[in-house]
């Protein structure tokens, strides 16, 4: 019988490393990693740890242009920056060894993929993964290739005729939604912080998809500082009707933890516990909607001790069906690794100590507040075109 699970990691994939100081800090992956382990979760049954491989140009290529693999190649090997392909900026700068370590993100991805639409495993995870910003010709917001798109790519090559990628990450998942903007094979549903007030400054309610592909972009825009009560109404009033709509073979969420309220560089105020409740909600419908194949990626999230840690290692206890209960105690030993890197202990508990309570939409629409109308924008834009009612569905 196939695992229920395939987790991605090995010590390798910390080498994706911008240097001291970079928001995207490794040692998060490490914490984390540590974590999920001292909690149990990478030695239940049915659990598979798996290690990753850089994949090829000929793999990159299926959504990189040729000419920009080429580029981080020589960023990786002679130093050579090209600010014009987002190589060697401040967002992304170039560190010996760049291509390897990110090509083998994408290896994490594609694989973990592969195995969910071969039925080698229900669900996969890579945290490691979730590198949303990448553009076919260049580098953005830390991410230098765009695993997500790569391996819904091959899940495609592979033949898969829907899939659907939600990203809930604070930031718009726009280098996947630019890759499959004219495509009707792919979803892209993005909840996050508006461009208005936050990099990449795109991700508009407007934005449903290019032609012939009318509806197949999503994406909720909600305002700055929205709190657990609105970010859940969102995802509550947008996101399942969208997937039961769209139907998919296989659901690639993104699970950036950004949006939490102690992360340095957005606005928005979510919780630990409202990020595991959306965990568990992405879990549910792909059960419901396609099966149960599922690939789970990391994304932002750049608390590293504080927040990093605890919501990613609920990411891996919903998807190895060991989900672990707010009120547990974070382990000894995990504090010890802790103590040694920072000096200080982490968080007691795997919570907050939110509630993750909101208003269902059906409950009704308030005129007067600002995320129901984000909400409303979007279901206005996009609901008609999957053939939906944006007033009741």
């Amino acid at each position: 019988m196939a695992p229920d699970v395939q987790v991605v990691w090995s010590p390798a994939l910390l080498a994706y490393d911008f240097g001291d100081g970079h928001p995207m800090a490794p040692l998060r992956l490490d914490l984390t990693m540590s974590l999920a382990r001292d909690l149990g979760l990478l030695d239940g049954p049915g659990v598979r740890l798996v290690g990753a491989e850089p994949v090829t140009d000929a793999v990159l290529e299926t959504v990189h242009e040729p000419a920009y693999v080429a580029a981080v190649r020589a960023a990786s090997e002679r130093g050579t920056s090209d600010p014009d392909r987002g190589l060697g900026t401040a967002d992304d700068p170039v560190f010996a060894g760049m291509h390897e370590a990110a090509a083998r993100v994408v290896g994490g991805s594609v694989e973990g993929a592969l195995a969910v639409w071969r039925g080698e495993a229900e669900h996969a995870v890579n945290l490691t993964g979730g590198m949303h910003h990448a553009m076919p010709g260049g580098a953005s917001g830390f991410c230098v290739y765009n695993d997500a798109a790569v391996a819904i790519r091959a899940l495609l090559d592979e033949g898969a005729e829907r899939v659907a990628y939600v990203d809930i990450d604070a930031h718009h998942g726009d280098g996947v939604q630019r890759v499959f903007w004219d495509d009707p094979r792919v979803l892209t549903l993005s909840v996050h912080e508006s461009g208005h007030s936050l990099f990449p400054g795109t991700g508009h309610p407007r934005e449903t998809g290019g032609p012939g592909a009318e509806g197949s972009a999503v994406n909720v825009a909600l305002p700055a500082h929205t709190g657990d009560a609105g970010w859940l109404r969102a995802i509550d009033a947008v996101v399942p009707a969208v997937l039961r709509a769209f139907a998919p073979d296989v659901v690639v969420s993104q699970h950036g933890c950004d949006a939490h309220v102690e992360d340095p560089i957005t606005n928005l105020s979510v919780s630990i516990d409202a990020e595991r409740v959306a965990a568990q909600w992405l879990h549910e419908l792909a059960h419901e909607v396609a099966g149960g194949r599922w690939l789970a990626l990391g994304g932002g999230g750049y608390a590293v001790v504080d927040v990093v840690p605890r919501a990613w290692s609920h990411v891996i206890a919903v998807a190895t069906h060991r989900p672990v209960d707010p009120a547990t105690r974070t382990p000894e030993s995990w504090h010890a690794e802790v103590v040694a890197r920072y000096g200080r202990r982490g968080p007691a508990r795997m919570t907050d100590g939110a509630d993750a309570a909101f208003r269902p939409w059906g409950a009704g629409y308030d005129p007067a507040d600002d995320v129901d109308r984000a909400v409303r924008a979007t279901r206005a834009a996009v609901f008609p075109l999957l053939g939906l009612d944006p007033e009741n569905d």
